[in-house]
């Protein structure tokens, strides 16, 4: 084909401020249906939509693809199913009909047939002949549904989003870029529920920092929305030369867990706007296995996660595990199956395995079973690192503090630095509209390649922070280590420095108190 006829075939790039305003309006005309309450309801009809438009347009080009190279292809979705049956035409069915046909377990469909209606069909997907996109849709629809009322509004939500095309690396980019701050819009919903999300920096500072390599594998079994996976993909592309590491890149590099089903669909997403194919997100608890029976083959080169904490799994759950390492408590339960995860030789580049994953001061003090569970990891791991972060950088979901651990396979512990995560000068606190920010890692950074103690920074004996009773059994490992420097200063300050600085302490809480007063004042209006 002429060069001027693919360019006019070709539909025109969409610019960042054009994209912005379609999802703007197209989340303006959600507002308006009864159906929608919020946010937690917006986005996810959202995705699906965009969901199904991005796969059509994937379609259309391995279609393409597969014509130049004389292969047969066979689609995810048939026939009248795609997008370009039901949607692309804005005169196409609307109102009950369009209603119907998505949420119908047997409807008319739009070329005039019966036959199941969209979610219906998309559900009852399996895999064949090793593609795994089938099983993946599947998964997804299980997992959303339509509440909009309106199919008139319906109708023109799908119009907005027609507008999109998935064909370019330039716009996919921009959407993604899009949609990860509609993912902080929902975080930000969410976080009212009970979910607690890493914030950026912290993300992709766990990944620079544990360094993956092409050819080594990556999981995160709380995948959540793919924040962690999302940066990886991204580390993993800059390394990239060659079509036969673009395949290892895409097909053999990622893995997650997230069994809910609204973090899954857009965690799916998510990883779809960034450039992954085909995500290989497993959509069941990855607590779920014996621990005893994770075996090598289900081992992997790198772990980036921040699990769950503060919550509870049942007893099921808690029956995979050792009878003496049992606890209703997330947080342990997945960091068991971390150590048991991952890989004991060294990685295909010649690394020993590694992770670096989220942990609340809890686990680093917490006795009896999360005793235990530390002196496994000091005992069996090399835990060479406690990044310590500030305060509230979880605000405002949780003020809970946390920190970062960082270990690998390469032997038991001997020493483990400490380094300390200080708050910019002049700050209080993080909250949602100024969060922590990357290259507040900056000294960090320049430590973790020549390490050193100082202000910030101090290193302990590990195995001497297991503590046994008479019958060798262990009662206690603190990890819940304060900085020595900071301790120093405090003890040699002046009685004039202290009061000093407890009369700040108090004019701080006063002034909160103030705050929260005239929020009272002004009333529910």
């Amino acid at each position: 084909m002429p060069r001027k006829a693919r360019d006019a075939a070709r539909p025109a790039l969409t610019t960042a401020q054009a994209l912005g305003a379609l999802l703007k309006s197209a989340r303006d005309i959600m507002r308006k249906d009864k159906g929608l309450n919020g946010d937690l309801d917006r986005l996810p009809l959202l995705t699906w939509i965009m969901f199904l438009k991005f796969l059509d347009d994937l379609e259309r080009q391995r279609e393409a693809e597969a014509a130049l190279a004389g292969t047969r292809f066979r689609p995810a979705i048939e026939p009248p199913y795609r997008w370009r049956d039901w949607a692309a035409n804005p005169q196409g069915i609307t109102g009950d009909e369009l209603l119907a046909f998505i949420n119908g377990e047997e409807t008319v469909r739009p070329d005039g047939t019966r036959g199941p209606g969209l979610f219906a069909y998309l559900r009852a997907l399996t895999s064949e002949n090793g593609d795994d996109r089938r099983d993946v849709i599947a998964t997804v629809f299980r997992g959303v549904d339509n509440r909009m009322r309106s199919g008139y509004l319906l109708r023109d939500v799908i119009d907005k989003v027609n507008g999109i095309h998935f064909t370019s690396s330039e716009e996919l980019h921009t959407l993604g870029a899009l949609y990860e701050s509609m993912l902080r819009e929902m975080r930000d919903a969410a976080g009212d529920s009970g979910e607690f999300y890493t914030p950026r920096a912290v993300v992709r500072l766990m990944v620079q920092v544990t360094d993956p390599r092409l050819g080594e594998t990556v999981l995160d079994p709380a995948a959540g929305t793919g924040g962690f996976l999302v940066e990886a993909f991204a580390h993993l592309s800059a390394q990239v030369r060659t079509v036969a590491e673009r395949k290892v890149l895409q097909q053999r590099s990622l893995f997650g867990c997230e069994p809910k089903p609204l973090p899954y669909l857009l965690c799916q997403m998510n990883l779809l706007l960034h450039g992954l194919d085909a995500p290989r997100i497993d959509p069941g608890n990855a607590l779920r296995h014996r621990l005893a029976e994770i075996g090598e083959r289900d081992r992997v080169d790198v772990i980036l996660t921040n699990p769950p904490f503060g919550g509870e799994e049942e007893r099921g759950i808690q029956d995979n595990f050792p009878e003496d390492r049992r606890t209703a408590e997330t947080a342990l339960l997945f960091l068991q199956l971390i150590m048991r995860r991952l890989k004991r030789a060294p990685t295909s580049a010649g690394r020993p395995a590694r992770a670096a994953v989220v942990v609340p001061n809890g686990t680093l003090f917490g006795d009896g079973v999360a005793a235990r569970i530390k002196a496994d990891l000091l005992e069996q791991f090399n835990l060479h690192t406690v990044l310590r972060l500030p305060e509230g950088v979880f605000a405002p979901y949780t003020d809970i503090p946390t920190n970062v651990i960082f270990f690998d396979t390469s032997g038991p512990t001997r020493e483990i630095w400490f380094y300390e995560q200080p708050l910019p000068e002049g700050r209080r606190k993080y909250t949602k509209t100024r969060p922590i920010q990357f290259e507040e890692f900056s000294e960090f950074l320049a430590w973790w390649g020549s390490r050193a103690e100082g202000p910030r920074a101090w290193k302990v004996d590990g195995p001497g922070l297991i503590r046994r009773d008479e019958a060798g059994r262990v009662v206690a490992v603190n990890l819940d280590l304060k900085n020595p420097a900071a301790r120093a200063a405090e003890d040699h300050r002046a009685p004039a420095e202290i009061v000093t600085s407890a009369l700040a302490k108090e004019r701080e809480v006063l002034a909160l108190l103030e705050e929260l007063r005239a929020l009272v004042d002004e009333g529910p209006g």
